[in-house]
């Protein structure tokens, strides 16, 4: 996140990389898990867990319930592992696995069911992100937790977890043109409620 013209644009940003760029302690660390070594695979639990973990406690907020998915998401990473080619940094490709896991976590004990209709809506697209600077981060963040599953997760993984569409629409399942959909009226009700609770704020004050 970065400040521009008085205003807190988010900066979204994605890091490719391949396993010959990898320090060689970390690229003999993934080749020995993939060798199924549990002692390279606790190094690199220990290496990432506490990031990882504040990665999912800002989608489930409990601390229970982030400990157990995190320990799901490791159990999926090291089975997959042999996935791993280095197109982008390890990190990057485990935090896509925590994603999924805490979004599956969450539609598993909401069960949220996805209106057809949007699939069929015409996007116009709106790249204008700009808040005002008055504003934190943990002031949207709040707000973006009020919002209906269908906009949060869209919001979060755009504004908070820095995917693309396309990558969106991989995590949620859901086709591209919907994800934009989401985005776009998710980041209209953000700014209103925004701008109220701003409002209300200097009513009280």
């Amino acid at each position: 996140m970065k400040h521009v013209n008085n205003c807190i644009v988010f900066n979204i940003t994605t890091t490719k990389t391949n396993l010959g760029n990898l320090p060689k302690f970390q690229t003999d660390l993934i080749e020995q898990c993939k060798a199924n070594n549990r002692k390279a695979q606790l190094k690199l639990y220990e290496k990432y867990c506490d990031g990882m973990f504040c990665v999912v406690m800002r989608f489930l907020r409990n601390s229970d319930d982030a400990e157990d998915v995190l320990q799901e998401s490791f159990i999926k990473a090291f089975q997959k592992i042999n996935q791993y080619k280095g197109e982008v940094t390890f990190g990057a490709w485990l935090k896509k696995i925590v994603v999924n896991k805490s979004i599956d976590f969450l539609k598993a004990k909401r069960n949220i069911h996805v209106p057809l209709e949007e699939n069929l809506l015409h996007v116009v697209e709106d790249d204008n992100w700009q808040i005002d600077v008055g504003i934190t981060i943990d002031e949207v963040r709040s707000v973006i937790e009020t919002l209906s599953e269908n906009y949060k997760y869209v919001l979060m993984l755009f504004l908070i977890e820095g995917y693309d569409h396309s990558e969106i629409a991989q995590i949620l399942h859901i086709p591209e043109t919907t994800c934009r959909t989401r985005l776009m009226r998710g980041k209209s009700y953000l700014k209103e409620k925004l701008i109220k609770n701003k409002y209300e704020t200097r009513a009280r004050s």
